[in-house]
């Protein structure tokens, strides 16, 4: 499929998002969370579509899709990464584990590595405060976090890892 015909495929399945759920009272976060579940983040055709069909204006659709740090504009890396920034966790040490952290990434928060692999966000709570410092990796929380630690999580996810026949 080339680029064009990829593009037209995005816009249509957008339009159909905001279709089903344009009459629903409140239905911007809806749709959003749909797009977002869709292709793992919220492409920039959809500012556009959004606005038309809930009749709003793009200003209204960006400002809300920039509010909320859930929602990306940019494809995120295959693993995204969220290392706790609460009270707890930097009561024991998270400043220090996320410095590690985004040296052994190359990356700071907000980003995404070269290999497009890791997103490394920030987080102000994972309620995982008895075992901090925590991080999660997709649905997965880490609790005791260390550097050390984290360098062997981060070799394990860089390993394609076959169970059946599927990647986990």
């Amino acid at each position: 499929m080339n680029a064009n015909g990829k593009e037209q495929s995005t816009e249509k399945t957008i339009t159909l998002f905001v279709d089903n759920k344009k009459k629903l009272p409140g239905a911007l976060l809806p749709i959003l969370h749909d797009i977002q579940q869709h292709f793992g983040y919220i492409p920039q055709p959809a500012i556009v579509i959004i606005a038309q069909g809930l009749q709003q204006t793009e200003a209204e659709i960006y400002g809300v899709i920039s509010f909320y740090a859930h929602f990306h504009l940019e494809q995120p890396g295959r693993h995204i990464i969220e290392v706790c920034r609460g009270e707890a966790c930097q009561a024991m040490g998270s400043t220090a584990l996320e410095q590690a952290i985004k040296s052994q990434l190359g990356v700071d928060f907000g980003q995404t590595t070269a290999d497009k692999n890791y997103t490394l966000e920030p987080v102000y709570c994972l309620g995982n405060c008895a075992c901090s410092p925590s991080i999660k990796v997709g649905r997965k929380t880490y609790g005791r976090m260390s550097s050390s630690k984290f360098a062997k999580l981060i070799k394990t996810l860089s390993l394609y890892q076959l169970n059946l026949g599927e990647e986990r």
